[in-house]
C-alpha cells in the first residue's frame, strides 16, 4: 500500500461523479504494504479506500474485485466494491485501473493471542468454503511458477550460504509440489497474504479482512500456512507459539475439517510459506520500484522463519 501514483482531491472532483458517493472531502495515502497505491477516501456518502493498481491489468483484476463481491454477498466480511453509474467496478485513473471499497471498521491486531487467532481460523475455513462455487478462475500469480522465474534474479544478490539454502528449498518445493500429497490437497480462491495488517478487530471480534490482491487459486493448504506463519509466530525469531498455532488450526478444522492430505502436506506447506515471502522479499528490496512512501520489508525476516520451519516442525493439525 505504497503511493506509486499520488492522486489530489482535484484529481477526483470529476472522476468520482460516476460513483453514487457524492463529492470526495478528504484523501490520505496509506504508508504500508508495496504493491499498490492506496488511500483512505471519506467522501459525502462515508469511508471507503481507494486503489490504483501498479502491477494487475484491467483484465486481471475482475477476479480480485469479483471475488471480494462474491464473499461479502455471503456474508464473509471483507470490502464490498462499490460500482459506477455503468456498473463497473474498476475503472481507470491517472491511465491505470483503479476501485473503491468500503472500508472496514476496527483496527488491527498486532499483538494476536489464541483468541485472535482462532477468530482468523475460523474465518478463513469460512472464506474458503465460500469461494468454492466462484466461477472466475486465477492462478496464484505468486506460486510455484514465480518461484521458479524469481530466484534466478535475486541469486546474484546474496552469499553463497544463502543463495545455497534458497536454491535447495525451490527444490524442494518442486518436488514436493509433483507428488501424490500435494495433488490431493482441496484447492479454490485464496487470500495469500492473510497477515495481521489485513485483518481488523473490534476488541476481540474479528470484523473484516482486506487485501485481496496477492488473490488466486492455490491449496486452500497454502492460504492456512501463510496466515500461520504470521498471526502465530515470534517476530524477532520466527519461531511458533504453539498455543496461538493449535487455537487457529483447531478453529479452521472446525469449519472445513482437515483431510489426511493436510496433515501430510502441512510441514512442507509451511516451509512453501515461508519461501513465498521470502523470496518476494528479497525481490522488492534488491529490484525495488520507485514510490512515495515505500519502505521495502526486510527479507531476513521470512528466511529466518524458513530456517525455523525446516528445523522445527509445527504442531500437528488438530493436536
Amino acid at each position: 500500500m505504497a503511493v506509486f501514483t499520488p492522486v489530489t482531491l482535484d484529481d477526483l472532483s470529476q472522476w468520482i461523479k460516476q460513483f453514487p458517493l457524492g463529492k470526495a472531502v478528504a484523501l490520505k495515502g496509506i504508508a504500508s504494504g508495496i504493491e499498490n497505491s492506496n488511500f483512505f477516501l471519506t467522501t459525502e456518502r462515508g469511508e471507503y479506500v481507494l486503489t490504483i493498481f501498479e502491477n494487475l491489468d484491467f483484465e486481471q483484476l475482475p477476479f480480485y474485485v469479483q471475488l471480494m463481491r462474491h464473499l461479502a454477498d455471503r456474508g464473509i466480511p471483507v470490502p464490498a466494491p462499490v460500482a459506477n453509474d455503468a456498473g463497473e467496478l474498476v475503472v481507470a485513473l491517472h491511465g491505470k485501473p483503479a476501485a473503491i471499497v468500503s472500508k472496514l471498521d476496527g483496527s488491527s491486531q498486532m499483538d494476536p493471542q489464541p483468541v485472535h487467532c482462532a477468530e482468523v481460523g475460523a474465518m478463513l475455513a469460512k472464506m474458503h468454503l465460500a469461494g468454492r462455487n466462484f466461477p472466475l478462475h486465477q492462478p496464484n500469480l505468486r506460486g510455484l511458477d514465480w518461484w521458479i522465474e524469481t530466484v534466478p534474479k535475486v541469486l546474484p544478490y546474496l552469499d553463497a550460504g544463502t543463495a545455497t539454502l534458497l536454491q535447495a528449498e525451490l527444490a524442494f518445493q518442486r518436488d514436493f509440489a509433483a507428488g501424490t500429497t500435494y495433488a490431493a490437497l482441496e484447492r479454490g480462491p485464496v487470500h495469500a497474504d492473510l497477515f495481521r495488517n489485513n485483518v481488523m478487530f473490534v476488541g476481540e471480534r474479528l470484523s473484516g479482512c482486506f487485501d485481496f490482491y496477492f488473490a488466486g487459486w492455490d491449496t486452500w493448504l497454502f492460504d492456512l500456512a501463510v496466515t500461520v506463519n504470521d498471526w502465530c509466530i515470534d517476530l524477532d525469531t520466527g519461531r511458533l507459539d504453539d498455543a496461538r498455532v493449535v487455537a487457529l488450526t483447531r478453529a479452521y478444522h472446525a469449519v472445513r475439517p482437515f483431510t489426511a492430505a493436510d496433515h501430510a502436506a502441512w510441514q512442507p506447506m509451511l516451509r512453501a510459506a515461508a519461501l513465498r515471502f521470502w523470496l518476494s522479499r528479497l525481490y522488492d528490496f534488491h529490484r525495488p520500484r520507485a514510490a512515495e512512501m515505500l519502505t521495502p520489508h526486510d527479507p531476513t525476516h521470512f528466511e529466518r522463519v524458513l530456517r525455523e520451519r525446516i528445523a522445527h516442525g509445527a504442531p500437528d493439525l488438530t493436536a
